[in-house]
């Protein structure tokens, strides 16, 4: 089975400035003298993972983890450090609720901009307009502005652009967290589609369950570095283990 994701000694830093600089006029005076410090924060650290097609992969851990820091670099929002980041194929990404859409803007006109975001032509959402409108259950909100939806509204609207097309890979992060039981129902149909497609699938979830529904395997993440992956029931236990005894 060929892979959708390959990782190697993959490693990002952000750098923090350790002096308080109010104005960036005493920050070129700090870089002049010489005198500007700071440390790297390693917010992933040494991941090495392979993810195969058709495959759908649990991402769990506490918050401050790197956890999406991870699936921006595989969503090559973020470049890594140190490292490769491989991706084969084209990709769907949720991995901030919103992202991609402007509050002032209606459901319609959101669902054309998160569409060119995703490389879509505007004849093809378009004519895919109304199925996402109604897959989102949105149908009496279409020219509502985002700003007086729901968090669970915008949730379902982001999610059904970003699946409307079959993506080799999806990303979700946390998205499916905060909607109700039907929409969670629906997106798991939608993804089960995707995977029998051969679609590979990373999600990052604090819902153990929903991480034991989904999942065939699991990448405990502490501290950006990989503490624990394999089958999912065997991960999550050592994490529940793991939250117990820390409690």
């Amino acid at each position: 089975m060929s892979t959708a994701i390959d990782l190697t000694g993959v490693r990002l830093a952000y750098r923090i400035d350790k002096q308080r600089v109010g104005t960036f006029k005493e920050f070129a005076i700090h870089l002049f003298k010489g005198q500007v410090d700071h440390e790297l924060l390693w917010a992933v650290d040494g991941i090495d993972l392979s993810l195969d097609r058709g495959e759908v992969l649990g991402v769990i851990g506490p918050n401050g983890a790197g956890k999406t820091t991870l699936v921006k670099l595989i969503a090559r929002i973020l470049p890594p450090t140190e490292g490769r980041v491989v991706v084969r194929g084209n990709l769907a990404a949720m991995i901030a609720l919103g992202a991609g859409f402007h509050p002032e803007s209606s459901a319609r006109e959101n669902v054309m901009l998160y569409g060119a975001l995703l490389g879509r032509s505007r004849t093809t959402m378009l004519e895919r307009l109304p199925e996402i409108i109604a897959w989102a259950g949105l149908d009496d909100f279409i020219d509502v502005p985002l700003r007086a939806f729901s968090s669970g509204m915008v949730a379902r609207l982001g999610f059904a652009v970003a699946t409307d097309a079959d993506a080799d890979i999806l990303l979700v992060d946390e998205v499916l967290a905060v909607g109700d039981r039907e929409f969670l129902t629906k997106s798991e149909r939608r993804i089960d589609r995707m995977i029998r497609s051969g679609s590979s699938v990373v999600v990052v979830s604090h819902s153990l369950p929903t991480i034991r529904q989904m999942c065939d395997r699991v990448l405990w993440m502490d501290h950006g570095r990989a503490r624990m992956i394999g089958p999912t029931e065997d991960v999550v236990a050592a994490y529940e283990d793991s939250v117990d005894s820390a409690g």
